[in-house]
């Protein structure tokens, strides 16, 4: 019987990647060791957000120095100038048509294509900078991505051939706002589409502890919500959601540049706020 630990890095924007480097900022605070069990934990899965929060934490800068990086201005981070509110129209629109889910992620992946934003190249020297190193670690790490074409989820490792900034990229890549990422002769968006979390992609995992940068209450549009997938999960699970200060904290943009130290400085303090609560499910 599997005795891996995972830990599972959701999606959420700008918002998401300064929250959860500041719940394991504040988790260190109260408990160096149950931090360092977190960072050390044997598979990473991202997804958005958090596919470049799992390949910051893998790296080698330890936790203290990517939090500073977090909440030192300047940024590299550019504003994509969108309104969430027109986006998720888009997605709404896509996703009432019938069909299966696969389907469904097509319609959302034509979205993308087909959608003026910056080029891959300019997004691409953005994820180069959020990343302090850019080679895959010796650490259990696990990216996923939509293919745009198929609608199927790709997960990205260390033995997929893929670039890490290029799958950090893929997984970051939200539909209407950036530009989908050119692999090979596929090109793929952001992993978040179909699942905040990709619960099934620790499925060989016997425990698993869950950043959540939204409310536990967050609808999805293809599931029950994040918080049923994580139910539903069959590993021994710790969830930790966004708490009320750390969501007024995120603002009305998730992906606005603005929003990035003060959803760190929040996290941190809701990583205190929760390491006891770490600390015991881990022991």
């Amino acid at each position: 019987m599997t005795t891996k630990r995972a830990l599972i890095l959701a999606g959420g924007g700008i918002a998401g990647i300064g929250w959860e480097t500041g719940i394991l900022r504040g988790i260190a605070d109260e408990s160096p060791d149950t931090a360092r069990s977190l960072l050390g934990s044997d598979v990473l899965v991202g997804t958005s957000a958090g596919s470049t929060v799992a390949a910051q934490i893998s790296s080698s800068l330890s936790l203290e120095a990517l939090f500073e990086r977090q909440t030192a201005e300047p940024s590299s981070e550019i504003d994509p100038g969108v309104d969430i509110d027109a986006i998720s129209a888009l997605f709404l629109t896509a996703m009432a048509e019938p069909g299966e889910l696969t389907e469904k992620l097509q319609r959302i992946g034509r979205i993308a294509l087909d959608t003026p934003t910056v080029g891959e190249a300019v997004r691409r020297r953005v994820i180069e900078a959020r990343l302090p190193e850019h080679h895959w670690p010796d650490q259990d790490l696990r990216i996923t991505a939509i293919d745009t074409a198929t609608g199927e989820l790709v997960v990205f490792d260390s033995s997929s051939g893929v670039d890490l900034v290029d799958a950090v990229a893929a997984s970051c890549a939200v539909p209407g706002t950036w530009p989908p990422v050119t692999i090979g002769d596929r090109r793929y968006m952001d992993g978040g589409v179909s699942s905040s979390v990709h619960t099934a992609v620790a499925a060989d995992c016997a425990t698993a502890v869950v950043l959540v940068p939204a409310s536990e209450s967050a609808p999805s549009p293809f599931t029950h919500g994040t918080a049923a997938e994580i139910a539903g999960f069959g590993a021994r699970t710790l969830a930790v959601f966004a708490d009320d200060a750390s969501l007024s904290a995120f603002g009305p943009n998730p992906l606005d540049p603005r929003c990035r130290v003060p959803s760190a400085l929040a996290g941190r303090e809701q990583g205190r706020r929760v390491a006891a609560a770490v600390t015991e499910f881990l022991a």
